[in-house]
Formats: structure tokens, sequence, C-alpha cells
């Protein structure tokens, strides 16, 4: 099967900056892929290349195995749902979900029927004829996808669609993207900083960072094999030791990760576990989320690092408060030893030639 989507080695350069930086990947017909990445980091960059709206400087772009590095826009098959809906405020919400079918040429008649279908399917088949203004924020936004799907684009864009609304739309919102996915069968492409999202919806995540890959992985491989320390950090949070303090725990500066899941807190006077790497310090915060509470504990080795404790794994804890001298404590096999970060790497005297 053709894939949706491929990059071979794109570069997208702006003055001095690198927003993308020799990037190559494939995204496969009917996939859930989300770009995952802090501000800057290239995600963005990506999207509006795949939507034409800026053209690569290098590389190839291919939309259905055809190459479509200097096709215009309109006449890529493929439509973007923005974060701010970029609706218009003076139709109605049938109008705006026609306006696709509209600008093509398609008669009145047929447009309306297939505007009304495509309501249906996200639900609002019921607020046809009230404008924008009208509606919530999350019934904009399925307006706003209603208008893109309209047209049957080959691939959907998502441009961090979800970021105006508030947690519990939003929670809301990413079962009903990822079920609308499944029934059409479209390729989606997220853009997305919000890794609960990415690892919720996507069947592959890429984290970007400084215009380049860091990983490249279904969402559970990138959260229990993290391959660089930058995707420890970013998706998950979890505790990271490089140079002389992965040497003060493990004797070797191989950098590693530990999730704070998997990090228990002890008093220094519990006996050590069999097969068990620890780590003494002090406690500087513990902060509750109902369920489990996080524990910053300040190493003696020079780092703040986290664990995260159950409520019935409190209660073994007697009293011990911040302040208090314990000791971290996480089974060997539970550490993931971590490779180079690419965007560490020197650019090479290809992509250096940018301009």
């Amino acid at each position: 099967m053709t894939a949706a989507i491929e990059f071979r080695g794109i570069s997208r350069v702006f003055g001095d900056v690198r927003a993308v930086d020799d990037v190559s990947f494939t995204i496969e017909s009917g996939e859930f892929f989300a770009m995952l990445g802090p501000s800057g980091s290239g995600k963005t960059s990506c999207l509006r290349l795949v939507a034409g709206f800026d053209p690569p400087d290098r590389g190839q772009i291919l939309l259905d195995g055809q190459d479509v590095s200097s096709v215009p826009p309109y006449d890529r098959n493929v439509n973007t749902v923005f974060q701010d809906y970029a609706l218009f405020p003076h139709m109605s919400v049938l109008e705006n979900v026609a306006y696709g079918p509209r600008v093509r040429g398609v008669d009145a008649a047929t447009r309306t029927q297939r505007a009304r279908e495509m309501l249906d399917l996200v639900q609002l088949g019921a607020q046809g004829e009230r404008r924008p203004a009208q509606l919530s924020g999350g019934q904009r936004q399925r307006v706003a996808l209603a208008r893109a799907l309209i047209n049957h684009p080959k691939v959907l864009l998502l441009d961090e669609p979800l970021g105006a609304l508030d947690l519990k739309l939003r929670e809301e919102m990413q079962i009903e993207l990822k079920g609308l996915q499944r029934r059409l069968g479209i390729t989606f492409v997220y853009v997305t900083h919000d890794q609960g999202e990415a690892l919720s919806m996507a069947d592959r995540v890429a984290v970007f960072n400084k215009g380049k890959i860091e990983q490249l992985a279904a969402p559970r491989e990138l959260y229990t094999q993290p391959g660089t320390a930058f995707v420890a950090r970013f998706v998950g949070s979890a505790n990271v030791a490089e140079g002389a303090l992965a040497r003060a725990i493990n004797g070797s500066e191989k950098p590693f990760a530990i999730r704070a899941e998997n990090v228990a807190v002890q008093s220094e006077a519990a006996p050590l576990a069999p097969n068990s790497v620890n780590a003494p310090g002090a406690v500087v915060a513990v902060q509750y989320h109902g369920a489990a509470s996080r524990w910053q504990v300040k190493l003696d080795a020079g780092e703040v690092w986290s664990a995260l404790i159950t409520e019935d794994e409190a209660r073994t804890l007697n009293g011990l408060a911040v302040g208090a001298r314990v000791r971290l404590s996480w089974p060997r096999e539970a550490a993931v030893m971590l490779r180079e970060s690419p965007s560490s790497e020197p650019a090479s005297s290809e992509s250096a030639s940018v301009s």
C-alpha cells in the first residue's frame, strides 16, 4: 500500500533557524499520526509543509506516492483544522460546512445535503441554522471538523485543535476525534505539545526537538522505552541521570531514565531490597494528586528526582515529610538506557549549506 505521506530529507530554514532539519518519515494510509514537541520544535512547520503553506528548502514531500513539493495548497487533497476554528461568523453552521463544495461549484441542493450529512456525523445535525457565536467551544470545533471533512480529503491535518478547550471538554473531544477517525478511515496528522493527547489518540507519535525527530514510535513504546533524555523528560517527565549523576548512581556515565511510578521512597533505616538501585536524599516537596502523591527528593548526588507514591504506599512511610532523610529505590531492570539525542549532533555539511 502506498504511504499517505512521505518526507524525504526535508529541510525548512528561516534565516539562521532550521525549523525542519533533514527530516525523513512515512505516515501510512489510515493512520492517526501525532507530531509532539514543545514550541519551536518543528512540528507545526512540518504540518505547514504537508499543507503546502510553506515550500521545503530541500527534499521531497510525497502525498499518495506523488511528489507535491511544489504543488500549491488548493491542488493537494488535504484539509486543515486550526485551533481557532476559522469559522465565518456571518454564516450559519450549515453554510460554514457547505463552503468548500460551494467554492468547488457544487450545486446548492447537493452541497446542502452533504453539509447536513457531515453535521450528523459530528452530532450537530440540529444546530445547522445557528451562528458559530451561539455554539460552545467544543461544538465550534466539531463544525470546523465537518467543514474540513466534507470534501473527503485524503489527509486531515489538525493543528493544536483542542488547545482552546477546558480539560474536561478536551478529554471528551479526544475520544470523539479518535472515534471519528476510525469510522472514516482517513489519515489524521495531529500536531500538539500535549503528551496526553498524543499518547491517548495516536497510532504512532513523532517527538520533535530543534527541528529533528528525537523518536518515532507507538505510544506505549515511547513511554516505556524512551530513546533519549529529551524524550524521557518530555513524555511522562521521567527522572534522567546523565554524566556525573549517572556515575554516582550506577558507576558509569551512560545515561539512563527511570519513571517516577517505578521509584519507591524509603526511610534510610529500611532494609535494601535485592537487585535494587538506591540513591539517598532529602524530601523537598510532597504534592497531593488524589490517588497518588508526587514526592520530590533532592538527591545527595545533586539533582531533584520524583517518586509517584500511591496512598497505600504513603501510609507505610510513617509520617515522613518535607526535610526528612530518605532513600529512593527502584528495581535495576526498571531503568531504561538512553542514546545521544539527534538534536545534539552537529549539522551535516549538506544541511549546513541550506539557505
